[in-house]
C-alpha cells in the first residue's frame, strides 16, 4: 500500500522532514553532481530532490503512482507532474537519461515489473538511482515518517533485484544516521550523527542509495501480464441524464417470472 500524498507532503514540510531531506540530498549529490542537458524523471515522491537538478537538465518531470496521489510541481509554474501506474508508464522506449526513485520501490506491488518498465523507458547507458529504506536502520522501525512504511531492503536485496531486472549496480551511498526524532537537540546534531555514522556504523543507515546502469547485452523475456489495471478518477464527471438513468434503474424492482397455470 502506497503512502498517502498528504502525509508525504506534510512530512517534508515539517522540521524533521527538512533535515531528513538535507541528509538524503547530500548523500545523493555524492552520486549525481549535476545533469547538464539530460532528461530526468522522478518516480514516487521525488519532488523535494528534483529541484536540485532541474536547472541543469533538458527537462525534469515527476510521475506519481495512482495509489499515492499527485500534487502540482514545481510551485509557481506549469505543473510537471502526472498520475501513473508504475508498471505501464506513458512514455516511449529509450526516452529518458535518468530516473530517480524515492518513496517508490518499497511501495511497488511488483518491484521487478516496475524496474523492467524503467529499463524500457531508459535510453542506452541510462542510469537509475533508488532511495530505499534500510531494513537494518532505525528509520524503518518507526511509522511516523514515510521511510517507516512499505518494504525495507538490504544492500544485497537491492543488488539481486537490480541484476534480475537487467541493471548493473554501481555506486552506493547512505544517509539518515540520526534518530527519527522531532526533538530540537537531535535535529541540531544531525551533521554530527551523519559524519560519525558514515565512519562507525554505515550498515545502520536509515536509507540506502544505489545507482544502476541499464544493461544492454542480455535480452528480456517477453511475458504477457495476467491482468492490466485501469484507473478511474474517484469523482469522475457524469451528465445529469446519466445520473437520472442510474437512479431510475435502482428504483425499478426486479420482475419475477409468471407462474404457469394448468
Amino acid at each position: 500500500m502506497h503512502a498517502d500524498i498528504v502525509d508525504l507532503r506534510q512530512f517534508y514540510h515539517s522540521r524533521l522532514g527538512v533535515v531528513a531531506e538535507h541528509s538524503v540530498a547530500m548523500a545523493l549529490s555524492s552520486i549525481w553532481a549535476n545533469l547538464p542537458g539530460e532528461r530526468l524523471m522522478g518516480l514516487g515522491y521525488a519532488t523535494p530532490y528534483l529541484d536540485r537538478f532541474r536547472p541543469d537538465t533538458e527537462r525534469t518531470f515527476a510521475f506519481m503512482p495512482a495509489g499515492q496521489g499527485a500534487v502540482n510541481w514545481p510551485a509557481g509554474g506549469p505543473s510537471a507532474t502526472a498520475l501513473v501506474f508504475d508498471e505501464e508508464l506513458p512514455l516511449p522506449d529509450a526516452s529518458l537519461d535518468r530516473v530517480l526513485m524515492v518513496h517508490s520501490l518499497e511501495f511497488a506491488e511488483n518491484p521487478r515489473e516496475t524496474l523492467k518498465e524503467l529499463w524500457r523507458v531508459l535510453a542506452p547507458g541510462g542510469r537509475l538511482v533508488i532511495v530505499a529504506p534500510n531494513r537494518r536502520g532505525m528509520w524503518a522501525r518507526f511509522e511516523h515518517t514515510p521511510f517507516g512504511a512499505g518494504r525495507p531492503y538490504s544492500r544485497g536485496q537491492l543488488v539481486t533485484l537490480l541484476r534480475e531486472s537487467n541493471f548493473t549496480p554501481g555506486a552506493f551511498a547512505e544517509a539518515l544516521f540520526f534518530p527519527p526524532s522531532k526533538r530540537g537537540v537531535v535535529l541540531r546534531m544531525q551533521q554530527v550523527f551523519e559524519r560519525l555514522g558514515r565512519r562507525l556504523w554505515p550498515v545502520f543507515s536509515g536509507v540506502i542509495i544505489v545507482e544502476a546502469q541499464k544493461r544492454l547485452y542480455q535480452g528480456l523475456p517477453v511475458a504477457q501480464r495476467a491482468s492490466r489495471r485501469v484507473f478511474v478518477p474517484v469523482l469522475s464527471p457524469q451528465t445529469s441524464r446519466a445520473v437520472h438513468r442510474q437512479a431510475k434503474a435502482s428504483e425499478t424492482p426486479v420482475s419475477a417470472k409468471p407462474l404457469s397455470t394448468r
